[in-house]
């Protein structure tokens, strides 16, 4: 039986090194490219045998939100198991809806991530005791989730982008959409969050480590 595959992207050069090292150390398990950007990643699925992508949210030339929805229309195949410094209760819930397989803070230990990754190999779901409670208590029941949970998959996406400064018009190339298509998710998500402004949405975004 050949070894569980992986592709691993993450822009922290450590990070990088130390994820493959410690997935070197399993019989079961085996990288099969290590990427530092979102293109590179995106190469490497059409060009490497993968069945894990574990994949962080912060690339410096695509939003790892991005990289998980071309994945996933493009390797449908493939199970992606975000990994993020970023809160899980910020943005374990939007990611799970944008389709990942799994999202596991990078303060986990060793144990933990080597079970994710196995987890979502194996076709399952892996969600940390945080995100879990959620879930159990109903997504859009809990009154103390944060406002942004609200938001569908590509608004939190086109949310990430205003937050970031980026203008309607680079959004819509961006994401190959018309400006009028992006115009009316901003009105809608602006409507959803009770927000008026882009920098409402940047000043949330701060706030709640959605954006650095």
């Amino acid at each position: 039986m050949h070894p569980l595959s992986l592709i691993i992207a993450d822009d922290h050069p450590l990070l990088l090194a130390g994820l493959a090292n410690l997935i070197a150390t399993q019989t079961d398990l085996e990288v099969t490219a290590q990427c530092r950007t979102g293109r590179e990643t995106l190469v490497a699925l059409g060009s490497r045998r993968c069945q894990v992508l574990l994949l962080d949210l912060s690339l410096p030339d695509m939003s790892g939100l991005d990289v998980l929805k071309t994945a996933r229309a493009q390797f449908p195949s493939v199970a992606v198991l975000v990994i993020s410094s970023f809160p899980e209760r910020q943005f374990g819930i939007n990611v799970l809806r944008a389709g990942a397989s799994g999202f596991i803070s990078k303060g986990a230990d060793e144990a933990e991530l080597l079970s994710a990754v196995r987890s979502v190999g194996r076709g399952r779901r892996y969600v940390g005791p945080e995100l879990a409670e959620l879930l159990v208590n109903g997504m859009d029941a809990d009154a103390d989730q944060p406002a942004h949970s609200i938001l569908s998959a590509r608004e939190f996406q086109i949310f990430c982008k205003l937050a970031e400064g980026r203008s309607v018009t680079e959004i819509a190339n961006k994401l190959c959409l018309s400006v009028k298509t992006i115009s009316t998710y901003r009105s809608r998500l602006l409507e959803k969050m009770c927000m008026k402004t882009n920098a409402d949405i940047t000043s949330y975004a701060i706030r709640n480590h959605i954006i650095q």
